[in-house]
């Protein structure tokens, strides 16, 4: 086998694997798009002029600075912040299947639980209206989900009209601010790579949160959520939301 039939094969290989993810597996596109910017490369690398390997080698190391730097805040807070223990925590929600948790909720909501139980007088907001083949809003799963789980009704309020992070924060927020909340008695509650930019989010609308990880998922899904986060975030400071 020669040089060059190593590297085409490499780069089947990365792409058949791309197209397995995106197409087979639920929740891993940005893994996909990562296998199909190393294959990318590789081909420029063989098949390209020295020119545009070196424009895209700058141009490759430049964006690899900037998401290491973006990586460096999530991992930084993906941990959540110890002992929260704040009067109200809000749950951010993930989408639902048909009338049930998607995997992602489903490790929000136990780590949810794990919070109530190990603050029995902290009260729950579940934040999550309802998209595209939700039969009911995310806030009403959560809530179904916690009460069969032994939280009692009394301690879950919903907010159920929001359809993005910043509206989940905003609009429970104002539920909060209606009961008497104070900025630093709130903890937010998210996937470990959604931490930073959630707090960030809550900051702006004049929060002083604590951060609280929901149980975390498996392996190469979670890294294809980090890698995801960067854009969210970089979304979030361009666009401020």
């Amino acid at each position: 086998m020669n040089k060059i039939e190593g590297w085409i094969i490499v780069c089947v290989i990365l792409m058949v694997t791309a197209a397995f993810f995106y197409f087979f597996m639920n929740g891993y596109t940005y893994i996909s798009y990562t296998l199909i910017f190393a294959a990318l490369l590789i081909f420029i690398y063989h098949k390209g002029s020295p020119v545009l390997f070196k424009i895209t080698a700058v141009i490759s190391c430049v964006g690899l600075l900037y998401f290491s730097f973006v990586e460096f805040l999530v991992i930084s807070q993906a941990q959540g912040d110890k002992d929260p223990g704040r009067s109200y925590l809000i749950v951010l929600g993930a989408r639902v299947m048909d009338t049930h948790p998607s995997l992602s909720l489903q490790h929000r909501l136990e780590g949810a639980l794990d919070y109530l139980n190990q603050y029995p007088d902290s009260i729950a907001v579940v934040s999550g209206g309802s998209g595209e083949g939700e039969n009911i809003t995310e806030a009403e799963c959560m809530r179904r989900w916690l009460t069969e789980n032994g939280i009692a009704e009394e301690r879950i309020l919903k907010e159920d009209r929001s359809t993005t992070t910043m509206e989940n924060l905003q609009f429970s927020w104002e539920i909060l601010q209606k009961r008497g909340c104070s900025p630093d008695d709130v903890a937010i509650l998210s996937s470990n790579y959604h931490l930073y930019r959630a707090k960030e989010m809550a900051k702006k609308l004049g929060m002083d949160p604590a951060g609280v990880k929901g149980n975390v998922g498996y392996p190469i899904y979670t890294l294809g959520m980090f890698i995801r986060e960067a854009f969210g975030i970089t979304h979030f400071w361009v666009f401020g939301y």
